[in-house]
């Protein structure tokens, strides 16, 4: 009985010891911690919902960054000039979704945007979350996705009546750095391996030229285990092996496809963060809208799930090097999924847009 009672003091000390750590993150250069301007477009639909969730949780937080707004629409005909020379000024820039038109020849202003600040690599995390029931476990696959050219290249025209002649184009100097942009990735975030996704056996000379641009690259990095797979396996391989996959670099239409997806496995669209970088510039947004962008009955209702854009906030932070602000939105976002008590209805539950928001704000250490 003596030898427990005397045992008991130790436990406790060996507890605290544990629960009470402090790390060190980065040692920041004098001013570093002036607030940054960052251009904020809210976007359409369930956009200016979400982004004033996050506006409300950066004032709380008292997070070193100040939002430029500017009302930026789908159905315009190009991005304001202003909000290009605000994100140019800035480097960064956080957005709601925006409506694109279907048909009809009218350009979409997300793909405006990626060509006119050259944000060539896109980046959708899809992991799962403590707490939130989803098919399969130990989901933690980032897709970075080439954001410029491929089917995406807006080459289109019509050569007789009832005839259309869409132009994919694949270029050696895009497929290499997008591909030394996943290694690069891959290797400062301690992942093991890299997965190309193409349809090499069909478009022989296009996706061939991109596969050869990724094992060229892969050899620069001898400790990542670099493999291929044809994209229609892939998707067959996601909905029933998807905890295989760690880092995938793919074309932009496969990328689309292949990011929506593997966020549908991992929770859905609501809860994946994601963002667009160039050399430059970044572009924040949630990482898969699969379409939630036009749902007005959510907007109505004001039943927006944040989730998505916060921790797409929070990799913004971090890309502004505030980590232990990125953390603590982090920790808060997580801790409320977890606990359950406030989830939107893609979720399972009733909440609305503010009260998960509250929920966060009221968890933020």
């Amino acid at each position: 009985m003596a030898t427990t009672r005397r045992s008991l003091p130790l436990l406790r000390t060996l507890i605290a010891g544990k629960t009470q750590t402090r790390t060190v993150t980065y040692m920041p250069r004098p001013g570093d911690g002036a607030p940054r301007p960052v251009t904020l477009v809210p976007g359409d639909g369930i956009g200016p919902l979400v982004t004033n969730a996050v506006e409300q949780v950066m004032e709380v937080m008292h997070a070193p960054v100040y939002f430029e707004k500017y009302d930026v629409h789908g159905d315009m005909k190009r991005v304001p000039q202003e909000v290009l020379d605000s994100i140019k000024k800035n480097k960064v820039c956080l957005k709601g979704g925006l409506r694109t038109p279907m048909g009809g020849g009218v350009s979409s202003l997300n793909m405006q945007l990626r060509k006119e600040l050259d944000l060539y690599a896109s980046l959708v995390n899809c992991c799962n979350l403590p707490g939130l029931p989803t098919r399969h476990e130990n989901v933690d696959i980032v897709v970075i996705r080439e954001n410029t050219e491929g089917e995406y290249s807006g080459l289109e025209h019509e050569v007789v009546p009832g005839v259309v002649e869409s132009l994919k184009v694949i270029t050696k100097f895009c497929s290499e750095r997008i591909a030394k942009y996943a290694f690069e990735y891959a290797y400062l975030n301690n992942r093991k391996k890299v997965t190309a996704v193409h349809k090499a056996n069909i478009m022989k000379l296009a996706d061939g030229l991109f596969l050869e641009s990724c094992r060229e690259v892969a050899t620069k990095y001898p400790s990542i285990k670099y493999n291929e797979i044809i994209v229609d396996n892939c998707c067959m391989q996601l909905v029933s092996k998807p905890e295989q996959f760690d880092v995938m670099v793919t074309p932009n239409l496969y990328g689309n496809l292949v990011a929506n997806t593997a966020a549908g496995i991992a929770g859905g669209t609501g809860v994946m963060p994601g963002g667009n970088v160039g050399a430059e510039y970044a572009v924040f947004e949630q990482g898969a809208s699969a379409g939630n962008v036009g749902k007005e009955k959510i907007v109505e209702q004001k039943t927006a799930n944040p989730v998505a854009l916060l921790l797409s906030s929070a990799m913004m932070l971090r890309h502004l090097q505030f980590p232990s602000f990125a953390d603590r939105l982090e920790s808060a976002v997580k801790r409320v999924i977890s606990e359950g008590q406030y989830r939107t209805k893609d979720l399972g539950g009733q909440s609305s847009t503010q009260e998960v928001v509250d929920a966060v704000i009221a968890k933020l250490d």
